[in-house]
């Protein structure tokens, strides 16, 4: 069974971050780690090299293969910053239908800048993501 390719690293947040060469996205960065740190009351870590993630938990798929991931996460990548909030709770549509200017892909926000988007409804949907993943996977110390 092949093994997930993105763990969690021992790489610094901090000099990933300062490392961004666009400046409004490097504040949207670090307002996105507060953001997520507020919610999940866990320190961000490094996912691979370019993932900040918060939490832990472990997952399993009727396959049997799983691993662990961040309960929710972020990623500044060189189009836009990408959140990692997982779908499938039955608030999630209505939630997204309030976000704001995004695109999305299976757990993937796909934002220009962080203003695009309505915070406090940003912040419901990642509360309401991380307690549907915590009603369904076992929580794990990160």
């Amino acid at each position: 069974m092949a093994e997930p390719k993105t763990k969690q690293t021992t790489a610094s947040v901090e000099d990933f971050i300062n490392a961004v060469k666009d400046e409004n996205m490097r504040e949207d960065c670090w307002a996105v780690v507060k953001l997520m740190q507020d919610l999940t009351k866990a320190e961000p870590k490094m996912w691979g090299p370019s993932i900040v993630g918060f939490g832990l938990y472990t997952y399993k798929y009727a396959s049997g293969r799983g691993g662990d991931w961040p309960l929710t996460g972020f990623s500044p990548r060189k189009q836009n910053l990408t959140l990692y909030v997982m779908p499938g709770f039955d608030e999630y549509d209505e939630l997204m239908d309030k976000l704001g200017n995004f695109t999305c892909g299976k757990s993937c926000i796909y934002v220009k800048r962080l203003s695009d988007l309505h915070l406090p409804t940003l912040k419901k949907l990642i509360k309401a993501s991380i307690k549907h993943l915590l009603k369904t996977y076992p929580l794990k110390k990160a």
